[in-house]
């Protein structure tokens, strides 16, 4: 199979996102006495949200890059649906990987318009098409084309440079996104708005998501599955609210503050907590969403001075009844046990 071919591949199997696989992936940097990414190996589903979780050092941002071959493995592999990286040319990979960093790379003396458009200009895409797909993508990260296109980096805030940036990965229709703290260094109130504008584009365009973070808060709202490194070996690959209930070991119940209640609460929908409805339908009670969490109804029931919400479905209407009462049943069925099977009182190897 010649490169053009393999390169169309990579980029056609999945409209919305990619498979990853890693394979007994390990990185030896020189000099270093143990190896920073460990002989992980991971599946990845196409479309799927997965973060990397973990202290400094732990290996989260070598095993990002490796995806991307910014660094080479010492030794495994990576495939990206039946195309292992190494059989493309660098260049030619990170042109339909989309990338995200903290410091946004954004180039100072290229308006706008032209940041996001340097990938298509790389892989000659006409003018016309070039142009659209920059309007489109300033409209999907909330940056109305006429007021922002003709702009410099400088004139934005740092929450804008970091929409554009993402709207720079997202340019060229890649099927996989890699993101390395990329909200790190903004403050609370644009961090929130930033995830919640990556969740509602994600919902939409479906890419696989590698996102790289520290903050546990950060990766329990964002993510599918959640990869808990230290010191570049794998504990625990599970869903938030797995890891949350039930971690792997002590390491991965401290990392995350397993004890943490409203955590728990944050990552519980309440529709697996609420009572259907039996008999008449309060119309005067609160109501509040079946796809909300326990978290949002103690909020909504602080506010209305209630201890029983009304949930309803996507068209309104009451469907399920949620009470104090069935929020404590709920929060208690998933904490963690001390004397879980899962969890151990030896500390993990290294």
């Amino acid at each position: 199979m010649n490169t053009q071919q393999q390169q169309s591949d990579l980029s056609s199997d999945h409209r919305g996102g990619s498979a990853i696989r890693l394979e007994n992936l390990t990185k030896q940097y020189p000099n270093s006495p143990s190896p920073a990414v460990d002989n992980i190996s991971l599946d990845i589903e196409p479309g799927e949200f997965v973060v990397l979780l973990g202290p400094s050092g732990c290996g989260k941002t070598t095993l990002l890059k490796m995806v991307n071959r910014i660094y080479e493995p010492t030794s495994g592999k990576i495939w990206i649906d039946k195309t292992e990286v190494h059989e493309l040319a660098a260049p030619q990979l990170r042109r339909q990987i989309g990338y995200v960093i903290q410091q946004t790379g954004l180039f100072p003396h290229m308006r706008i318009a032209d940041n996001i458009a340097t990938v298509p200009k790389l892989l000659k895409w006409k003018k016309a098409r070039i142009k659209h797909r920059v309007e489109e993508l300033l409209d999907l990260v909330g940056l109305p084309p006429e007021s922002y296109a003709r702009r410099y980096p400088a004139q934005l805030s740092g929450g804008e440079q970091q929409r554009v940036g993402l709207a720079r990965a997202l340019a060229a229709e890649p099927t996989i996104m890699l993101m390395d703290e990329p909200f790190g260094a903004l403050d609370a109130i644009t961090r929130n708005r930033l995830q919640e504008e990556l969740l509602r584009i994600h919902r939409q365009i479906s890419q696989t998501i590698l996102f790289v973070t520290h903050d546990i808060d950060e990766a329990v709202r964002l993510a599918d599955r959640i990869v808990v490194l230290r010191k570049g070996r794998v504990e625990q690959f599970a869903t938030p609210l797995e890891i949350v209930s039930n971690p792997a070991n002590d390491f991965v119940a401290e990392l995350v503050g397993a004890g943490d209640v409203l955590r728990r609460m944050s990552l519980i929908p309440i529709a697996s907590a609420a009572t259907p409805i039996n008999g008449h339908v309060n119309r005067d009670e609160p109501t509040i969403s079946g796809s909300s969490f326990l978290r949002d109804a103690i909020g909504t029931m602080v506010e209305t001075g209630t201890e029983r919400l009304s949930v309803v479905d996507e068209d309104g209407h009451p469907v399920k009844s949620l009470t104090m009462d069935d929020i404590q049943q709920a929060v208690s069925a998933l904490a963690p046990e001390e004397t879980s099977p899962h969890r151990t009182a030896t500390p993990v190897s290294d």
